[in-house]
């Protein structure tokens, strides 16, 4: 009885949160969606692509800058916060922000002396030196605001952060990337508005840690800061290195693309890319607050509880992803196209890329799961093997194939890689997300199927091509949902269903309190 109660305490607490995040994310993403049609439109496949081999430099040095603090931060502030210790929760913060700062300062200077080289020698594109100086304030404040953002996290508070996040720093990008666009600032303009709303987005968070850091924890005394825990250092320490395979398995298509291609080629598959992230919503939205949960969990010996809340996520996190990655694979084509008569040829990197975020999706939480239990050690060894394998594939397919070769690569990488994280879950910790209820997936996914191939027969003519793709999601969710329904919920399923309910009725009735 005990666990049942606790199991619907963090269920309930799962999806309330993770609903606010969806929220969050799914405005981000109808805005981005429009947002990066207008940028492909007015700057092009070859802007877009210098801007995408400016962000591999970021994304490389990034690796280093970050020092694995803001993936400890979800951990320990959790852990600290849980346990009461407030004098390590002061030495974290304030270390951890000082470390960073140093870090990254450095590594700015480093952009600015080898940058022009990497641009010249190794990319071909001389037209990335003038931006430099730019990419190096992102990759300053994209490291403060991820550990600032992660340390609300650990407060197990995502919904003030996805406010921040989502619907001030995401519209505010995009609308000072419209006035310094339409001023002629071209893609000087759209890196200037990143760096402006990544500060705003920086102080907003900082305040908010501020005000939820418990005690004299947020406050810097004169007293001496005791050093940071070995368990932190060590952690940081296997998070740093999993950067460094994270870059690989991330970014070394695209750095390669950079070098064997061109930047117009690089433009049209990190376009595509970008709208294959989209995917999967549901896994980034559980895992946001899923993450700090699983390490209070298990620091507790909950080992039920937390198996439980797996099975039970996993299910749904694939459930609400079948039909967006439906409409994605269908419309992958009309999709690419809406960017552009150059973006065309990107179509069959949505199909190849959706495929393999469904595996992902599949799986559920895996990599958090390994990662917040204390068995990073596995999750570095099966991403030391698949970052050696993508950066193979890489080389090997992306000469024959050009950026279709990259893509396979990345989707081959990702079933991997969470086919092998799933199978150290169920040695380390027991856990399978499967059971006889996957079955309620089937009728839904059929019926969605055949709406979603009849939207696309029957409207092929139909103009604009960007309303029937909405249009396509929108049934697709209400046929899967619908049908889904209609077969029954476990009482595990009514649980989510009556929280993410609960939540939007809330919602409702503060709309209607503001009229």
């Amino acid at each position: 009885m005990l666990e049942s109660q606790k199991f619907r305490q963090h269920m309930g607490e799962i999806s309330r949160q993770s609903t606010v995040f969806v929220a969050g994310t799914m405005f981000t993403t109808a805005a981005a969606y429009f947002f990066k049609v207008y940028l492909a439109r007015v700057l092009g496949a070859e802007a877009l692509g210098i801007y995408a081999l400016g962000m591999t430099i970021v994304g490389v040095l990034g690796v280093f800058n970050a020092l694995g603090l803001p993936q400890s931060a979800v951990r320990f502030v959790a852990l600290y916060s849980a346990t009461g210790k407030l004098d390590q929760l002061r030495c974290f913060l304030w270390r951890g922000t000082g470390m960073l700062l140093v870090s990254n300062v450095l590594l700015s200077a480093a952009i600015l002396l080898v940058g022009p080289w990497i641009a010249v020698r190794f990319y071909h594109t001389p037209t990335l030196s003038r931006y430099l100086g730019l990419f190096a304030l992102i990759m300053l404040l994209g490291a403060l605001t991820t550990f600032f953002g992660q340390v609300l996290a650990g407060y197990k508070d995502v919904t003030r952060r996805t406010i921040i996040t989502n619907f001030i720093g995401s519209p505010l990008t995009m609308l000072l990337t419209v006035v310094l666009v339409l001023e002629g600032a071209g893609l000087r303009g759209y890196i200037v508005a990143q760096v402006a709303s990544a500060m705003v987005v920086f102080l907003f968070l900082l305040a908010m840690v501020w005000k939820l850091t418990p005690g004299d924890a947020a406050l810097f005394s004169d007293s001496r800061l005791p050093s940071l825990e070995p368990q932190v250092l060590s952690f940081s320490a296997a998070m740093l290195g999993m950067g460094v395979l994270e870059f690989l398995l991330t970014q070394s298509d695209k750095v390669l693309i950079g070098f064997y291609l061109s930047a117009r080629e690089v433009g049209i598959y990190a376009m595509a890319a970008a709208l294959v992230g989209f995917v999967p919503i549901a896994l980034q939205s559980v895992n946001q607050i899923f993450s700090p949960t699983i390490a209070d969990l298990h620091a507790r010996g909950e080992r039920e509880v937390l198996g439980r809340l797996f099975q039970t996520l996993t299910k749904w996190i694939f459930g609400l992803t079948l039909p967006l990655a439906t409409v994605v694979i269908i419309f992958a084509r009309p999709i690419m196209s809406i960017f552009g008569h150059d973006f065309e040829s990107g179509g069959p990197i949505l199909i190849i890329g959706a495929l393999g975020q469904l595996v992902n999706c599949g799986v559920g939480s895996v990599g958090y799961l390994l990662l917040m239990s204390g068995n990073q050690r596995r999750l570095i060894k099966v991403q030391v093997t698949m970052a050696g394998v993508m950066v193979l594939l890489n080389l090997l397919l992306i000469p024959v194939w050009g950026i279709v070769g990259a893509a396979v690569a990345a989707a081959m990488v990702n079933i991997g890689t969470n086919g092998w994280n799933l199978r150290e879950v169920r040695r380390s910790l027991g856990f399978s997300p499967y059971n006889r209820s996957y079955i309620q997936l089937v009728p839904p996914l059929l019926a969605l199927l055949i709406a979603t191939l009849a939207l696309k027969v029957g409207l092929a003519y139909v103009r604009p091509q960007w309303a029937v793709i909405m249009l396509a999601i929108a049934v697709a969710y209400l046929i899967f949902l619908g049908v889904m329904f209609s077969f029954g919920l476990s009482a595990d399923d009514e649980l989510i269903v009556n929280a993410i309910w609960s939540r939007i009725r809330a919602f409702h009735r503060a709309a209607v309190a503001t009229t």
